[in-house]
């Protein structure tokens, strides 16, 4: 489950690195890779908080007092 998770959080840097790199070289012409590339790291942190959420409720993630 940990390396799910700091998988998906990667992916999230990722994406969000390649929407910045795309906004820089198109210079606000062309913003519809920009915006895929957004969009795939907002789907990307939503399955995260899901995938935690349901971890968390069927005990696979476990906090610590």
């Amino acid at each position: 489950m940990r390396i799910v998770v700091i998988l998906l959080l990667l992916l999230i840097l990722l994406s969000l690195g390649s929407a910045l790199t795309f906004l820089f070289r198109d210079r606000g012409k062309g913003t519809e890779r920009t915006v895929r590339a957004l969009t795939f790291r907002v789907g990307l942190s939503i399955g995260l908080f899901l995938l935690l959420m349901i971890g968390y409720g069927t005990g696979l993630i476990q906090t610590r007092l």
